[in-house]
This record gives C-alpha cells, sequence and structure tokens, in this order.
C-alpha cells in the first residue's frame, strides 16, 4: 500500500503540473491531535482531518543520511481553539510527536512523509510560537550506559528499580484545601505519613482544567497542626479548591532508603562501597593510618 502511495506521488511529480500542500499532525502525549493544511480547504486522509487556515507553517527542512539530528521550525499563530498560549505554558505541547507531509490536494492519497520527530524547545511572543522540530535521531544523542556513583541511577518505579509504587503507603490522594501560588499546599488533616515521606515525590492533578500537569515535591513537613508540600516549581494550571491531587513517596538515592523506607535493595542501582576522594590520596605510612587527610 505505501509504495502504491509513492509511486502515484512521483508520477504526479513527473507529470510536470502539480497540486501540492502540506500537512502537520501534532500528537500530545495526553493523545491529543492537532491537524492542520496550508491549503484554502480542509483535507481527510488516514481518518483524521486536517483544517485549512489554521495558522501554521514550516521553515525548511535540514535532513541527513547519517546520525546527525534532522531539524527544523514551525510557525504558527497561538488562537483559541487550536494550540493555545496556555497549553503551551503548561508544558503540554512538549516532546509531542509531529509528523509532516507533502500532498497532493487533489488527490490526497498521493502523498510522502516528509518529517517524523517531536517538538523540542518552544517559544511564544505577541500571539504567536515558534517550535523547534527535532528528528528520529535526536534520542542517539543521549549519553547510554550506567553511571558509577554512590547514590541509585534509577527512577523510583522505572524498570530498573522495579519497585510497585502502588504498593499501600506509598501514594495518598487528597483533594486541594488551601494552595498558594500554585505551589504551596496545606492540610488540616493530613496523618498516616511521616514528615518528608513525599520530599523529591511528585504531586499530580488528577481533575479539573490542569489535569495531567504534575510537579516535583521539593519539600514535605508539618507546621503546627497543618500538613505542607512545597513544589519546585508551581503547577502552571488554575487548582481551584477540591482539585483532587495524587502524592507519591519520594526517594533521596541512598542506600539506607532503599532498605529501609523502599525494602527494595535487590534492586539498588547505585555503587555505595565506591571510595571517596580521601581514598585516593591516601599513601602508605609507618605511624598508622593515612586515610588523606591533612597532618595535625
Amino acid at each position: 500500500m505505501r509504495a502504491g502511495i509513492e509511486a502515484g506521488f512521483a508520477g504526479h511529480i513527473a507529470s510536470g503540473v502539480t497540486t501540492l500542500c502540506h500537512c502537520w499532525q501534532v500528537t500530545r502525549r495526553d493523545g491529543v491531535v492537532f491537524a492542520s493544511t496550508d491549503h484554502d480547504v480542509a483535507l481527510h486522509f488516514d481518518g483524521v482531518t486536517y483544517r485549512a487556515n489554521a495558522g501554521l507553517s514550516a521553515q525548511a527542512l535540514a535532513q541527513t543520511s547519517g546520525l546527525s539530528v534532522d531539524n527544523t521550525e514551525a510557525l504558527g499563530a497561538l488562537c483559541d481553539d487550536a494550540i493555545r498560549e496556555d497549553e503551551i505554558e503548561q508544558g503540554r505541547f512538549d516532546r509531542a510527536e509531529v509528523q509532516a507531509w507533502l500532498v497532493n490536494w487533489a488527490e490526497p492519497s498521493q502523498r510522502v512523509l516528509q518529517f517524523r520527530g517531536s517538538i523540542g524547545e518552544l517559544r511564544r511572543a505577541g500571539g504567536s510560537f515558534r517550535a523547534e522540530l527535532r528528528g528520529l535521531t535526536e534520542p542517539l544523542n543521549r549519553p547510554l550506559g550506567r553511571v558509577y556513583q554512590k547514590p541509585c541511577s534509577a527512577v523510583l518505579g522505572d524498570g530498573k528499580c522495579r519497585f510497585d509504587l502502588s504498593t499501600s503507603g506509598y501514594i495518598a490522594e487528597r483533594v486541594i484545601e488551601a494552595a498558594q501560588e500554585a505551589q504551596y499546599f496545606r492540610w488540616g488533616a493530613f496523618l498516616g505519613f511521616e514528615e518528608g515521606w513525599f520530599a523529591r515525590g511528585r504531586l499530580d492533578v488528577l481533575d479539573g482544567p490542569a489535569a495531567g500537569l504534575w510537579g516535583m515535591i521539593k519539600l514535605d513537613y508539618f507546621k503546627g497542626a497543618e500538613r505542607v508540600v512545597e513544589l519546585w516549581e508551581p503547577i502552571r494550571g488554575p487548582l481551584p479548591e477540591g482539585t483532587a491531587v495524587r502524592l507519591t513517596a519520594g526517594c533521596d538515592k541512598r542506600m539506607e532508603t532503599c532498605r529501609l523506607k523502599f525494602n527494595n535493595l535487590i534492586n539498588f542501582q547505585g555503587f555505595p562501597d565506591l571510595p571517596n576522594e580521601d581514598w585516593m590520596m591516601a599513601v602508605p605510612r609507618s605511624d598508622g593510618a593515612n586515610g588523606g587527610g591533612s597532618r595535625r
């Protein structure tokens, strides 16, 4: 089927008289799809309708045959019924999947996929936005392999850690009683978890206009009779009173925490017995141990 589409498109190009346009499809990580075209009427293929006059255009695409990163930029206008400024601010388009098609608008079955990748840096100003598009080779720039360090290198609950966060006692769901600047949360009655239990964990918004957003927890402490949870950065969305949130226990990556808090030492991904820098300075001496420190 794909070979037939490409053959038909090649035949259209070879005819010398073309009816071409561009189509873009943006699929966010929450499953919301945005599709647009620079043609003057909407197009439909693969079960997706590409809206016309959506204010989206693209600059020249740089592509290579090696492992260098393919990249381009998409330019567009912010409008309420398409890509909104508040959703960009909330990070809902971060790492969204992008597909760019060159299409024969007179026969949409004749088309070729020009670019596939994800959204990188997003900038907005004056009612418009500029999105960096990164190709499929972008992940090859990430370093691979383990790091030799004392703290654990795994993320709590991932495939290396293997800890089941759904285990009772590691997740708490509450409704917001008081929130200041979408960064400081207070509860009058929040028992059953010791102080600091959720520090280095995360707070997920479960419903309301900010549903799907989350933040990393910086501090978790008692202030008088209140429980206070402070995030590193504010949630970038409205959080009215009564919004449901989920708090997940945090991990400071130490071996003692892995053993005592999570009982998961068998999956600890650090190297706690690595010698420190003082050990590297140690030299033999006749009068006792030399730990590398200064002599007194």
